[in-house]
């Protein structure tokens, strides 16, 4: 009977809430305006905003007595707790897991900011339920540490921004790109189940370190189900990270979806698919590197490849052509994150460490950019790049802060950042020996600086005619006058030019901050 109930307490796990806080938090307020919305009356809507807004913000805080304490819970064994666990975790808050935190709510945040004046064409409470809910699945997701605790995380992140996607309800756009949006997504995650379900019947885990430990013995019949599973897994999460040829979403979503979910997407979403990349290639299929190791170095090149030249064939005097460019770049871009994680399985040691770096700087520089786009479309609903043309005699502020984003998208002074970002990526993959993949890389950002320089130049342009813009008051002089700026939008865009300018004045701390090991 003694051992009998000694075995029983052991089975009984305590929970490290502030390990858990940070999603946990997100999640309650999300719930929290969720019943607010059926009590407050329609004139102060704006409320419900605002509570989102500090609900991120004190997720953002509680990671501050996180940042030098490793923590696990919910382990199979032993050590659950602050001092972290001896046994497999299904999470863990490591400094990996707080870093990735913090740029997910921190998206959030700035995503939050970018849409209190969306809102009042959306339905506010459903609005900001659903941003909650997908920005706590997505700090839910770097903690994990088995696949069943991932793959809820992964879909706890993705299925409120399909709603997100579709809020704009009798829009034919918006509704059509939800639905893409959808169902490619559902393809890909039942594949991505089917790979998992491979994994587990040769392994007989779910957590990621036991599954590494017996892929490494895995018997000689099972060999080949062992592969698929690895292949079938990746499939999922390259469609995540709109890695070419899972990439074809991602123009149509970014189009329909209301601006500041298209920058949510591009930042938070696909900070959500490489983070899930990592955990399943380095930690838990290590020994099967040469699986995904050749998989994800052609995809590197074929994604990056794709994206640039898309990119490029953009007509400037196309509807919704800036929106289209910042989509393609994005495709673009998840090549070069691509790079050092392909790199991790043909060098000693991991390289997460570039691809956490760069995603940092990708993420405010081009959330920065979706700023800007979204102050124009107030007064271009068709936000054409040719709309752009002269912004610096409108909104000098507005098109130096753009300008500034775009450089260090290109990888060009002053945007030191951007550059730094690229030649850590490049050294990764130099130093894994993938030379023909740095040849790609340097290839492609030679392309990529045409397109970017092309809409950098087109801003300090003399405006073509007199004419304000339909809905923006005419000025004395002769130059269109431009609509006030809201505070919200002002506020995100300085907070991220600010940010820009401060880590390309020290890069080398953003190289610092992200120096992970997962091993």
């Amino acid at each position: 009977m003694t051992v009998a109930a000694d075995s029983a307490t052991s089975l009984v796990q305590s929970v490290d809430w502030l390990a858990i806080a940070p999603p946990t938090l997100t999640a309650v307020v999300a719930l929290v305006v969720l019943v607010a919305d059926l009590f407050v009356p329609e004139r102060h809507k704006q409320l419900l905003g605002g509570l989102a807004i500090a609900g991120l913000a004190a997720a953002l805080v509680i990671l501050l007595p996180l940042w030098n304490d490793d923590r696990s819970t919910f382990c199979l064994s032993g050590g659950s707790g602050a001092s972290g666990a001896s046994g497999a975790c299904s999470y863990t808050a490591d400094h990996f897991t707080l870093v990735i935190q913090l740029l997910v709510l921190g998206g959030a945040l700035l995503t939050a900011l970018l849409s209190l004046t969306e809102t009042k064409k959306l339905p506010a409470g459903e609005f900001w339920f659903l941003l909650l809910a997908s920005a706590a699945g997505a700090a839910l997701l770097p903690a994990s540490r088995d696949l069943a605790t991932l793959v809820v995380a992964l879909e706890v992140a993705s299925l409120p921004a399909f709603a997100l996607v579709g809020l704009r309800r009798g829009d034919r756009l918006s509704s059509e790109a939800a639905l893409k949006f959808f169902l490619s997504s559902v393809t890909a995650t039942a594949v991505m189940l089917l790979g998992v379900s491979f994994v587990y019947a040769t392994t007989g885990t779910l957590h990621l370190t036991e599954i590494a430990a017996r892929l490494d013995d895995v018997p000689g019949q099972l060999h080949t189900l062992a592969r698929a599973g690895v292949a079938l897994t990746l499939v999922g999460f390259a469609f995540k990270t709109a890695a070419a040829p899972f990439h074809f979403w991602v123009p149509d979503t970014y189009v329909g979806a209301p601006l500041p979910i298209a920058a949510y997407l591009s930042v938070v979403g696909k900070a959500v698919g490489f983070t899930g990349l990592i955990l399943v290639t380095v930690v838990a299929f290590p020994s099967y590197a040469d699986v995904w190791g050749p998989v994800l170095a052609f995809l590197a090149a074929l994604t990056m490849t794709v994206g640039n030249v898309a990119a490029l064939r953009q007509s400037a005097t196309r509807a919704w052509s800036a929106v289209r460019l910042l989509a393609w770049s994005s495709v673009a871009q998840a090549g070069y994150l691509l790079v050092p994680i392909a790199s991790s399985a043909y060098a000693d040691g991991d390289r997460i460490g570039s691809t956490v770096a760069y995603a940092l700087m990708y993420a405010v520089v081009n959330l920065g950019a979706f700023a800007v786009v979204a102050l124009v479309a107030r007064t271009e609903p068709e936000n054409r790049i040719a709309d752009y043309r002269g912004l610096y005699a409108r909104r000098p502020a507005a098109a130096v802060a753009l300008a500034f984003f775009l450089l260090c998208l290109a990888g060009l002074p002053p945007g030191i950042i951007g550059l730094f970002a690229k030649v850590t990526v490049f050294s990764a993959a130099v130093d894994a020996g993938l030379g023909w993949l740095a040849v790609f890389m340097a290839v492609n950002v030679v392309i990529a600086l045409y397109y970017y320089l092309r809409w950098t130049a087109l801003l300090f342009r003399a405006p073509e005619g007199d004419e304000a813009p339909a809905g923006a008051p005419a000025a004395a002089d002769g130059v269109p006058a431009a609509l006030p700026t809201p505070v919200p939008l002002t506020v995100a865009i300085a907070l991220t030019a600010v940010l820009g300018v401060a880590l390309s004045g020290a890069p080398q701390l953003v190289l610092r901050f992200a120096d992970i090991s997962l091993f």
